[in-house]
């Protein structure tokens, strides 16, 4: 059982991601790849991923070998791997891992143990910054993405995207607590403790340090969180997918469907819950112009509110729209 004790202090200071981390994705996604048990929908992936890494045998293996050393099917990963900051691509973050400071590496492969016959030669000089070491790690991870989560990006951002205006939501609704209580069934809200299955006895406490949420598309079973407690406190934990609460845009909505075209249809359903032009585009899996334009269409006929935020358009529905969706 793994439980986050919360302070009323660190309730003012919860988020949740605005994006799909990277780097979680794509250390989670190799967990799913060696599972024998994964969501239904993953199995499509699995076949894509592991094709795609077949394709270039001398540098799938090196990337699978390199990261599968670092991410053992059981246990804990170094936390290095999977820096807190969000960035906008695979790139980004890959800057912030060559980035960790050397005693960071040194401690977290200390901590990690349990390798089987010891720490292997080629990662002991890691421990030590060494940069070649660092650039090998840097561009297998790339690799490893580019293979696996990159040809599946739109996907994995237009369920973070649902996921988040889910718990928007709850937070519209009902504050913080009403956004962590609707995270269930991943995570039960019993104030002032958030609880999860996990493998082990664990509690965090987050001292008015606040908490980071992080929807992920590979993260699955169970939540995980970063094995240091001094790190900023990170709650990493599975979409809801189809069938518990998530709506899916490729399923038709019977007669809204022939009022509004099945495109737009889809629109108005994205839009419950909030979501700017970039995040409707990704869940519908249309271009943005044309996301815009949907948009556009149905605030005409009043069932669409648009304001903007900054250098983004925020969409939501109105009264009459949601009465529509509803009925």
């Amino acid at each position: 059982m793994l439980r986050i004790h919360f302070t009323p202090a660190d309730l003012a200071r919860v988020r949740i991601a605005d994006r799909a981390h990277l780097l979680w994705e794509t250390v989670l996604s190799l967990h799913r790849l060696r599972d024998r048990w994964a969501p239904a929908e993953l199995d499509g992936w699995r076949a894509g991923a592991r094709h795609r890494l077949a394709a270039d045998p001398e540098r799938g293996r090196r990337a699978v070998g390199v990261l599968g050393t670092l991410v053992p099917r059981r246990g804990n990963f170094p936390d290095f791997l999977t820096p807190s900051a969000l960035h906008g691509s695979i790139d980004e973050g890959l800057e912030a891992l060559a980035a960790t400071p050397r005693a960071q590496l040194a401690d977290e492969l200390d901590r990690m143990g349990g390798f089987p016959g010891g720490v292997p030669n080629w990662l002991k000089p890691l421990a030590e910054g060494d940069r070649h070491t660092l650039g090998l790690l840097t561009t297998s991870l790339r690799d490893y993405h580019q293979a696996t989560v990159a040809p599946y990006a739109d996907r994995v951002h237009a369920q973070v995207d649902a996921d988040r205006a889910v718990a928007l939501r709850g937070l519209l609704d009902g504050g913080t607590e009403g956004m962590l209580a609707g995270l269930r069934p991943a995570l039960r809200w019993n104030p002032p403790v958030l609880e999860t299955d996990y493998p082990m006895e664990h509690d965090i406490h987050l001292d008015g340090r606040g908490l980071l949420l992080v929807p992920s598309y590979f993260c699955a079973r169970r939540p995980v969180t970063l094995v240091d407690e001094g790190l900023e406190p990170v709650l990493v934990y599975p979409v809801r997918r189809a069938g518990t609460g998530t709506a899916r845009p490729a399923e038709g909505r019977g007669p809204l469907d022939r009022l509004l075209g099945r495109t737009r249809s889809a629109v108005l359903a994205c839009i419950d819950g909030g979501c700017t032009t970039g995040e409707l585009a990704r869940r519908v899996g249309v271009s943005p112009a044309s996301a815009s334009q949907h948009a556009s269409v149905l605030r005409e006929a009043g069932l669409v509110s648009t304001v903007r935020d900054g250098s983004s358009v925020l969409h939501t529905l109105t009264p009459l729209g949601r009465r529509l969706l509803e009925g």
